[in-house]
């Protein structure tokens, strides 16, 4: 079978989180935030006042963003009851990893992002609107503190 040349594309996914009855409650219609940058900070080269050497410090990650169909929120979800936890009681409980999938034609992964130390940080409803009947779109942030592409 010859080499694929052509680009990936972005709407055949999966994100799995380790939460207990997870599997109605993972499906995503979008997922953004995958994406780090160095800060940076500026030294001046000594006796030298002509120059000025921009020095990588520390690594900034996310938020990872999370769009949605509504769905309400049930004990018997896992993320849905894990946002409402944290929201609702202040129980917030860091997860270890949380793994973004692309996957292939066949459903097979192509690549996949590993965020660690992961906690809920926006839950956020769309607007309610009796003029339009779209579908009521809920966002979830989540903080995390590392990204791996694998």
């Amino acid at each position: 079978m010859a080499a694929s040349n052509y680009q990936t594309v972005n709407f055949h996914f999966r994100v799995n989180f380790e939460l207990k009855n997870e599997e109605i409650d993972i499906r995503f219609q979008s997922v953004s935030g995958l994406d780090s940058s160095l800060e940076t900070e500026s030294v001046r080269e000594g006796g030298e006042n002509r120059f000025e050497h921009v020095m990588p410090t520390r690594r900034k990650y996310g938020p990872l963003v999370l769009k949605r169909g509504l769905v309400k929120p049930d004990k018997k979800v896992g993320l849905s009851q894990w946002f409402k936890e944290a929201f609702d009681n202040e129980n917030v409980k860091v997860l270890p990893s949380v793994l973004i999938t692309l996957l292939n034609e066949e459903h097979k992964p192509l690549m996949t992002w590993t965020i660690n130390n992961v906690w809920p940080r926006s839950w956020k409803v769309a607007e309610l609107n009796a003029m339009q009947g779209d579908v009521l779109i809920e966002t979830m942030e989540l903080n995390y503190n590392r990204l791996l592409l694998e």
